[in-house]
């Protein structure tokens, strides 16, 4: 899959990419890339206190990014009913991924395009909607394009799935939910 490839080297050199995840399609980074961060935030005209989600194929490209306790583990994705976790940061986790929230959002990604890019950059990525804060999320290629060409480097070719929308959110050390899915 060239496009795999190409999304990462997108990632790589500091860009923003624009990807089908399982309910929406998202807008990414590598996380560690503070230009890029403040770039998907500006895109979004989001506000930095509100924090971004990062996505990730498997646990282990979270380490550094959280900091679990040793009796918790991050379930595996159930791709038709995603769920985004609260959990403890770990040091890499600063102020402009967490915003203004003592936790950080991760999710273990079931999309495998999305997984893919995870795995080509051997890194979590920025996951937040595909939309201007307070606009309806692109759920098509179609809207995706004319929303966001010319705006991000690179739209990953694919679909959204299995989900119907964006994820649950819920804290892993109380099980609360904090947003329904």
């Amino acid at each position: 899959m060239m496009f795999i490839a190409r999304a990462a080297d997108v990632l790589l050199e500091g860009g923003v990419i624009a990807y089908p995840t399982e309910g929406v399609f998202g807008l990414g980074c590598l996380p560690d890339d503070a230009g890029a961060v403040l770039r998907i935030l500006r895109i979004k005209r989001r506000d930095p206190a509100m924090g971004l989600i990062l996505i990730a194929s498997d646990r282990q490209q979270l380490e550094g990014w959280i900091s679990l306790p040793d009796d918790v583990a991050i379930p595996a994705p159930d791709p038709s009913r995603p769920v985004t976790w609260i959990v403890p940061p770990g040091p890499l986790a600063g102020p402009l991924i967490r915003g203004k929230h003592a936790g950080l959002a991760v999710r273990l990604t079931s999309n495998p395009i999305a997984a893919a890019i995870c795995d080509a950059v051997d890194s979590p990525i920025v996951s937040t909607s595909a939309n201007v804060s307070g606009k309806p999320t692109a759920r098509n290629r179609y809207v995706l394009r004319r929303q966001f060409a010319g705006r991000v480097d690179f739209i990953v070719p694919g679909d959204c799935g299995p989900a119907s929308g964006p994820s649950e959110i819920r804290d892993i050390l109380t099980g609360n939910v904090l947003r329904p899915g």
